[in-house]
């Protein structure tokens, strides 16, 4: 009964708030619950904007994260196309665009990130894409079908997964593509510059044209309509549009203008929570995209941008709000679909924190397992289409045991003999 006067406020329609939500009915709790969204659209998942729904393989339907029916089954006050402007911490209140005000008892912040843009002339121009949002993938979707029908020419800048994707997508529809990457690799600083020639070889053979080591500078036009992108090698690459894919920063400037502690640029930036998703403020909480966390099992404060850590972290959000004992130390995971290529990665191996790559299959065939190293012991293991080792491959990085390289990248050792 004490649950009933209580209002917890979620501020983020993605994922992780509507996982939240449902979370805090599936727990029994019986006060409100207002999710707040500044997209009019339903809670969503975002895998399928840059994977199987922006490749017209799924319908739009399929990315929604519940029927827009359940919200009012679930007694979950929906506030959608709505902003959160300003949150008061001593009132324990969060004011909306349209000067509604909402008292909280606990607050939970799941606002996500925004994707960075390219800062140089040409922006403006009505070609030029950024890929975060329905809205955007509705509109990517379209472009590239008319690409493919034109022989019109799509050029990414960032080879990084979502850039890869929307290639793989683009080129599905017929559209000719040019990737513009800074680094010498595809995906250089997230898998190395050997697991990278691996998709370079694999978009290679499906049409997709690299130009490495090099940036845009300019994006050229006439009458609003996108002709060129231009390089700093002073390369031009004809484009009929161009998708900004260099990355994506956290949405934390509400968190900020409350007073709440951020994470600094070396671990992500965003707001900084424990592990129990809570913030410098013990009503706030924070979750997804935006939430840096300090991790038990790597003891390290990280933020992570994919799925599987809105679709987890949401819930124990939810659970460490109404009291119970939380430990957030889920192995980070995501995946990826391109062409007939699909893999899984767990773990956390960035740049500069791992002394040795070991390779278990044929990374010629494409069909192997990578395992990032440190002292011998297994930092992140990544999947390419090899299955049903998720489990073993996080059961290895959580044992923190040194393994022996040789018998690691023997496929006829089996991962669970491993861990000791």
């Amino acid at each position: 009964m004490v649950d009933a006067h209580r209002t917890f406020v979620i501020v983020g329609g993605g994922l992780a708030g509507a996982k939240a939500a449902e979370t805090l009915r599936a727990e029994g709790f019986t006060g409100r619950v207002i999710l707040i969204g500044d997209e009019r659209d339903h809670p969503y998942e975002r895998p399928p904007l840059s994977k199987g729904y922006l490749s017209g393989k799924e319908e739009r339907d399929s990315v929604f994260v519940h029927e827009p029916g359940w919200y009012a089954q679930a007694d979950v006050e929906l506030h959608l196309g709505q902003t959160v402007v300003a949150v008061d911490r001593e009132t324990k209140s969060v004011r909306l665009g349209d000067g509604t005000v909402l008292h909280y008892d606990k607050l939970l912040l799941a606002t996500g990130s925004e994707p960075r843009r390219l800062d140089i002339p040409g922006t403006g121009l009505a070609g030029v894409h950024h890929l975060r949002r329905l809205a955007h993938a509705d509109r990517l979707r379209r472009v590239l079908a008319a690409l493919g029908r034109d022989n019109g020419h799509l050029v990414i800048a960032g080879a990084g997964w979502i850039g890869l994707e929307v290639a793989a997508a683009a080129r599905g529809y017929g559209a000719e593509v040019t990737v513009v990457e800074p680094e010498p690799t595809p995906l250089h600083q997230v898998i190395g510059p050997e697991l990278g020639q691996v998709f370079a070889e694999l978009h290679k053979e499906h049409g997709v044209r690299f130009h490495f080591g090099a940036r845009l500078t300019e994006i050229t036009g006439q009458d609003g309509v996108v002709l060129a992108a231009r390089t700093d090698d002073g390369e031009e690459h004809p484009a009929h549009d161009v998708l900004a894919a260099i990355g994506a920063a956290p949405r934390a400037a509400l968190a900020e203008a409350a007073g709440l502690a951020l994470a600094d640029r070396a671990h992500g930036g965003g707001i900084a929570v424990d592990a129990q998703l809570r913030t410098s403020d013990p009503d706030i909480y924070a979750a997804g995209d935006v939430a840096a966390a300090h991790h038990p099992l790597l003891g390290s404060r990280l933020r992570v941008e994919h799925w599987a850590n809105a679709l987890n972290g949401g819930p124990a959000a939810a659970r460490s709000m109404l009291g119970q004992d939380v430990s957030y130390d889920r192995v980070p995971y995501f995946f990826s679909d391109q062409y007939d290529l699909g893999l899984e990665y767990s773990g956390w191996a960035p740049a500069g924190s791992y002394d040795q790559v070991v390779l278990r299959g044929d990374a010629g065939k494409r069909q192997f397992i990578a395992f990032w190293l440190k002292d011998r012991r297994v930092l992140a293991g990544m999947n390419v289409n090899v299955w049903d080792v998720t489990g073993p491959v996080q059961d290895l990085i959580r044992s923190g045991a040194q393994v022996d390289p040789d018998a690691l990248g023997d496929p006829s050792v089996p991962l669970t003999t491993l861990t000791g």
